[in-house]
């Protein structure tokens, strides 16, 4: 199933000074690929919520520190799909350093496909025939932009 990477650089105050990578901002790196995937494939989260008050939500997250990252690191976030349901999407994920691929982090994701509600909850409903489409096709997305850190 589909996989998407995108670099980042791990910012100031993202990890403590032995290199520990604060845990919520594990779960950003990789929120924030997700949103990139969806933005690369057609689907982005806004566009969604303006057009059918739909969204992907976070579900359940399992996640493991397994190596340092330290101010000014440059790190290469990966997920892939490796499961879709009638609602939900697994993601299994990884950082690594960009240049050595030491891994930082790993874990899963469940992202359930929900509407909001007119009361402001939110339900889960099937994930529409064209974002299963794009999100089936097999092989590897890059965040091209991200791959020029001058541009950032």
């Amino acid at each position: 199933m589909i996989m998407y990477s995108r670099e980042l650089t791990v910012n100031w105050g993202e990890s403590d000074p032995f290199g520990l990578v604060y845990f919520p901002l594990m779960l950003a790196w990789f929120n924030d690929t997700e949103h990139e995937l969806l933005r690369a494939v057609g689907f982005p989260t806004n566009k969604m919520i303006a057009e059918n008050r739909c969204a992907f939500v976070m579900g359940d997250v399992h996640f493991k520190f397994i190596g340092p990252a330290a101010y000014g690191d440059r790190v290469r976030t990966v997920i892939q799909l490796s499961k879709m349901t009638k609602s939900t999407l697994h993601w299994d994920c990884k950082a690594e350093h960009s240049s050595s691929g030491e891994l930082i982090t790993m874990g899963r994701a469940i992202r359930i496909h929900a509407r909001i509600q007119d009361d402001g909850n939110i339900k889960s409903i099937p994930i529409p025939e064209d974002i299963r489409d794009a999100l089936s096709k097999p092989g590897a997305l890059v965040d091209m932009a991200s791959q020029h850190p001058e541009s950032d």
